[in-house]
């Protein structure tokens, strides 16, 4: 989530627990070979931005949306499908999720979730099972091979901090396919105290009381801190990425103590799976290595597959500065990925613009008359909260470019 949800209160439990996790240096991490700058298709610096297309104007906006990990999908005609999410100040924790159909730069019409504790209602969207004071968010909707339709969610609620995912028939209802065992678990969902991540990062120690004994604990490779993309592949199967995290200690230069995780790094892991419900292989794919300043770090990395190859829009995130960029890679094969550029692809704009802060990638890129779209997410405010240029912006923008590169 844009800022880590709840993040403040996540930590508050985490600290201590952190102190006593075995330290992993970035330094003795493996690192991924990285092309020359000079392999970069000079024809990736031509963005055209449209301006903002969507921004909260609803009360159930709670005065924020974000398009991050979503996708856009196009209709007909010149319209559009935007999913996204509508996450306000993160203070309320009154999450929900949404879709918004029109034509960029006209008024679209909006689509909320309407959840139910029992079956999936009657409605434009509808989802359920969902236990009560659950709250989804950061949506990603795949149409499956098999003609049906299935969302992907992270479910915040009472001790719940888990990755979701729901199956429709039709892509109006969709029936949650079991809340009590998700495709991921954050460190701080319930199932996963007391649970050690692959790389030895463990928040909170004691195991969680308010788990039911029915519930399984969290497997310790499934523990993300969200962020998460998924895709169905050509032959059925899915890859999912994620962010996994590891620790350093505070006389490390990437230890960062203004971030709202001091001490954590943020990277990127690769998931399979046959079916998209239960992932069982993980592998790093976005690691530091020596040719990163101290303070990067990589937030989520979004994937358009093409014909080549996968082109990523990687979440180049720089602690220290607290600001949030896209950065252009690519990858044959979606294990080796390659970053020429290791710098922002499109830029940000200036302190008067709602993207002045930072900009978070949709869940790819869609090619439609002879260009690629790209549906934002625009913040004017820094990741950790403690800066903005005037009040705290989060509403989704359009840009466009001909052509993204090829691996």
């Amino acid at each position: 989530m844009i800022r880590q949800i709840n993040r403040r209160a996540i930590l508050k439990h985490g600290i201590g627990a952190l102190a006593s996790t075995v330290a992993v240096g970035v330094r003795a991490r493996r690192s991924l070979a990285a092309e020359p700058v000079s392999s970069i298709p000079a024809n990736l610096n031509g963005w055209q931005k449209h301006g903002i297309v969507l921004e909260a104007t609803e009360p159930w906006e709670q005065k924020g949306i974000q398009s991050f990990t979503s996708p856009s999908e196009p209709l007909d005609g010149d319209r559009w499908r935007i999913w996204y999410s509508a996450v306000g100040t993160h203070e309320t924790g009154k999450y929900t999720i949404a879709y918004a159909e029109g034509v960029p730069g006209k008024e679209m019409k909006k689509f909320p979730v309407q959840c139910s504790t029992g079956e999936p209602g009657d409605g434009a969207f509808t989802l359920g099972p969902l236990p009560e004071k659950w709250r989804p968010v950061q949506v990603v909707h795949i149409p499956l091979k098999n003609g049906k339709h299935r969302i992907y969610f992270w479910a915040h609620g009472p001790g719940i901090l888990r990755y979701l995912a729901a199956d429709s028939d039709d892509g109006h209802r969709y029936r949650v396919v079991d809340p009590h065992r998700p495709v991921l678990y954050h460190f701080h969902d319930r199932a996963a105290w007391g649970v050690a991540s692959p790389d030895g990062v463990m928040l909170n120690r004691e195991p969680s009381k308010d788990r039911p004994a029915d519930e399984p604990i969290a497997p310790s490779h499934l523990l993300s801190n969200d962020a998460t993309n998924i895709y169905q592949l050509p032959d059925g199967t899915f890859e999912m990425y994620s962010v996994a995290l590891i620790q350093v200690p505070k006389g490390d230069p990437a230890y960062m103590p203004h971030d709202n995780a001091p001490g954590l790094i943020r990277l990127v892991d690769r998931y399979l799976s046959e079916d998209g419900l239960h992932f069982e292989k993980r592998q790093r794919v976005i690691d530091r290595d020596a040719k990163d300043p101290p303070d990067q770090q990589f937030y989520y990395l979004s994937v358009t597959h093409t014909d080549k190859g996968r082109i990523g829009m990687l979440g180049h995130y720089r602690c220290q500065a607290q600001t949030m960029d896209l950065e252009w890679c690519y990858s044959a094969d979606g294990v080796r990925w390659n970053r020429p550029a290791r710098k922002a692809w499109i830029p940000r704009g200036d302190k008067t613009q709602p993207d002045s802060y930072g900009i978070y990638a949709p869940s790819y890129l869609v090619r439609r008359g002879g260009r690629y779209h790209l549906f934002y997410t625009a913040v004017n405010s820094a990741h950790n909260g403690k800066d903005s240029y005037g009040p705290p912006r989060s509403l989704i923008m359009h840009a466009t470019i001909d052509d993204i590169g090829r691996p």
